[in-house]
């Protein structure tokens, strides 16, 4: 008997655009809960297979974005050094895990409607 095919598995992504302030989207949440899992900026880029260069560069950003620090690092050394999310920075990744999960949730009917619709030989993006 042939197998039947699984219906197409459905993501949703959202990014926050603020204007004028910058962007917030699921790439540089995951970085922020890399590096809260890790304590360490170079080992969340690392976990998301990109370089420390631009792990650190997106942490500088999103540290700029917003009133307070979402990271603090401390330097390097004989002890090695690390980092962790500050208050703010696991209140603002709370905030959009929730707004990524009401979203989620509000748009369901639809979402399933849509995955419905999608030809399930695996037609490209």
């Amino acid at each position: 008997m042939p197998e039947t095919p699984l219906p197409p598995s459905v993501e949703l992504s959202l990014r926050l655009d603020f204007s004028p302030g910058g962007r917030l989207g699921p790439g540089k949440v995951e970085l922020l809960e890399a590096v809260e899992q890790t304590g360490s900026i170079s080992a969340a880029g690392r976990a998301m297979t990109m370089s420390y260069r631009r792990a650190w560069l997106l942490v500088d950003e999103l540290n700029r974005m917003f009133r307070q620090p979402l990271v603090e690092a401390q330097p390097g050394g004989s002890k090695g050094g690390g980092a962790h999310l500050t208050p703010l920075g696991r209140e603002v990744v709370a905030h959009y895990r929730a707004v990524e999960s009401k979203a989620l949730k509000a748009g369901n009917l639809h979402i399933e409607a849509l995955r419905g619709l999608i030809d399930e030989r695996g037609g490209t993006s």
